[in-house]
């Protein structure tokens, strides 16, 4: 993946070496974020949940060092996160909208307060609405690789573009309107949700070299790294390793093959009208 001559836009909150306040109590962003952990990368509620109460939920938010960091790791979400902003500036452009970008990407080690509660890693990277914020810890990275099988930059830059993802739904009505339909199951609001932003991270590879002058670019070995780091998430992948069954009827994200099939329609059409998972007869 080329993206080391990509421009950084200096929008990551870097809070790596700060550890988290915590404040004391469960409270109800402990909850929500304990199961995101689960909705975002089928992670067992359970075990999200006990790690939150072990260092407790309510957390001081904290301000890291805003700009772009200057080791690699950080330039890297730095640049693949400017990019993913800037193609959707673009698509909100072409729609006659104006496109708002996360607040920050927040990068951070173990634990940090957010506007949810307690972040803590064993979640995995996850988006925040209240806050509008993306939080990474970048030891994930060695764990889709080592956990998920899914090497790479491409597939991390997957990751990066899936979260924002996110917080476009968050600006166009899609999160509420998974909330209605329900978080679970197959047909769920919750997979509707995840498939489309699968599919937006799709849309993103299909334009990041055209807004970027080729500064950021995916070659097709990329996408498919892309494809595999999708796959290697889906939730009957996940289910048969934790437990050795498929259970549909608790999806949150889609099965390997959803996974696949939406982030490559994303990049082989380049346009989020593609995405609409809400509208979709087959998901």
């Amino acid at each position: 993946m080329r993206w080391q001559g990509g421009e950084g836009g200096g929008n990551i909150e870097d809070r790596r070496g700060l550890g988290a306040v915590a404040t004391g109590g469960m409270g109800i962003g402990g909850v929500v974020l304990a199961l995101a952990g689960y909705f975002f990368f089928g992670i067992d509620p359970s075990t999200t949940m006990g790690v939150v109460n072990s260092v407790s939920p309510q957390a001081q938010q904290q301000e890291g060092a805003r700009g772009t960091p200057a080791d690699e790791a950080g330039r890297f979400v730095d640049v693949v996160s400017t990019n993913v902003d800037q193609v959707w500036t673009l698509k909100f452009k072409e729609a006659g909208q104006t496109y708002r970008p996360p607040d920050s990407i927040v990068i951070y080690d173990q634990a940090t307060g957010t506007g949810c509660g307690m972040g803590q890693s064993a979640m995995g990277p996850f988006y925040c609405p209240a806050d509008r914020k993306v939080y990474l810890d970048l030891s994930f990275w060695q764990e889709l690789e080592t956990k998920f099988g899914a090497g790479g930059e491409a597939a991390r830059a997957y990751v990066i573009a899936h979260e924002i993802g996110h917080h476009v739904q968050n600006l166009t009505g899609a999160s509420e309107r998974a909330q209605r339909m329900g978080a679970k199951g197959a047909e769920s609001g919750s997979v509707r949700l995840e498939l489309q932003a699968d599919c937006y991270a799709g849309v993103w590879a299909a334009n990041a070299s055209a807004v970027s002058g080729g500064q950021v670019a995916l070659d097709p070995r990329d996408i498919e790294d892309g494809l595999r780091a999708a796959a290697a998430v889906g939730d009957d992948t996940l289910q048969r390793r934790s437990q050795g069954q498929v259970m549909p009827d608790a999806f949150t994200h889609g099965s390997s093959e959803q996974r696949m099939r939406w982030f490559r329609k994303g990049a082989q059409s380049g346009d989020p009208g593609a995405c609409d998972t809400f509208g979709a007869d087959r998901l």
